[in-house]
């Protein structure tokens, strides 16, 4: 089992910046690959940004340039920095934990970018 505590989400103006973290709790070992999902109202939920155990990174598009993943150590916790944060930023962000048995979620952080 793995646990996922996510926090830094708040309310910021266009054009600021903020850090997400995830910690992962329990069979750590276990995970291959940790990411940041995003959904806005009315939207389906999108990846942001992933990490793989190896270090390897991919990042949605709309977010390249702007907001980067990382890790303290081998793998928790997981960080989102966020830069040049714009109004369609604003969503609930979850973190995500793959391992070979199943996905794990936290129960996100909302982000709000005010214009």
């Amino acid at each position: 089992q793995v646990q996922l505590v996510e926090s830094g989400g708040g309310l910021v103006q266009a054009g600021g910046s903020l850090r997400l973290s995830c910690a992962a709790r329990g069979s750590i070992f276990s995970i291959n690959t940790m990411g940041w999902y995003r959904q806005a109202p009315g939207k389906q939920r999108e990846l942001v940004a992933a990490i793989t155990s190896s270090g390897s990174t991919n990042y949605a598009d709309s977010v390249k340039g702007r907001f980067t993943i990382s890790r303290d150590n081998a793998k928790n916790p997981v960080y989102l920095q966020m830069n040049s944060l714009k109004p369609e930023d604003t969503a609930v962000y979850y973190c995500n934990a793959d391992t070979e048995a199943r996905n794990y979620w936290g129960k996100g952080t909302l982000v709000t970018v005010s214009s």
